[in-house]
């Protein structure tokens, strides 16, 4: 008796095991596994937001300071140039070697001693923008050669009319305005000038220097 109720047990186990755990049904997909929470991302900081507005350049001069507004609509080339060349540092330690009471301004082409920087290529001529050479203006100068202007730049001292372009001929591009320290440039046009270095006259006698150049935020 005792060998029959073991059998009985044995045959009567699986029974039990089977209806405990009952088989999937047909395409029935696996349970998920609950998955596992990620480690928190490190937080990424903001990009500094981006210049609004105009572009406004300040030039520290050993005269002065003044702020130039640039005209990025109507001279792009230009604008797009003059900043380059002030990002490069290109304008700090030149002079203005050019100075003419009642008419321009003249600057960075020239270091200190009077000795030419190499500037990069050539610029377009973007004279007939609609901007004139009013005082208070800053244009590209440039020699003959409508389309031979580089890194030089001047400031206009009194309205310059004739620098405009007419349909006859090419003018000179105006790509700003001074908006603080005008004060500072009336001054430039009336230091002493004469002879100096290679420039026979307009030079002024004590060098007007540009100590920095920087685009302001």
């Amino acid at each position: 008796m005792r060998q029959i109720a073991f059998v009985l047990f044995l045959l009567c186990t699986p029974l039990v095991l089977a209806q405990q755990t009952p088989p999937a049904e047909p395409g029935t997909p696996p349970a998920a596994t609950p998955p596992t929470a990620a480690p928190p991302a490190e937080a990424t900081p903001a990009p500094p937001p981006a210049p609004t507005g105009p572009p406004r350049v300040r030039i520290d001069t050993s005269l002065g300071s003044f702020v130039v507004k640039l005209d990025q609509d109507r001279a792009p080339l230009t604008v797009d140039t003059f900043l380059r060349y002030v990002r490069e540092g290109f304008y700090d330690g030149t002079v203005f070697h050019r100075v003419i009471n009642n008419f321009v301004a003249q600057g960075g082409g020239y270091d200190a001693k009077y000795q030419i920087k190499m500037p990069h290529g050539k610029l377009v001529n973007e004279s007939g923008n609609g901007l004139t050479n009013r005082r208070g203006t800053i244009g590209m100068a440039r020699a003959e050669g409508p389309h031979s202007a580089t890194s030089q730049f001047y400031l206009n001292l009194a309205d310059n009319p004739d620098l405009n372009p007419l349909p006859t001929r090419w003018g000179f591009a105006v790509f700003g305005e001074v908006i603080e320290g005008m004060d500072v440039v009336d001054r430039m046009g009336h230091v002493a000038t004469g002879k100096s270095a290679s420039f026979e006259q307009d030079a002024p006698v004590k060098p007007i220097v540009i100590e920095r150049a920087r685009i302001l935020e």
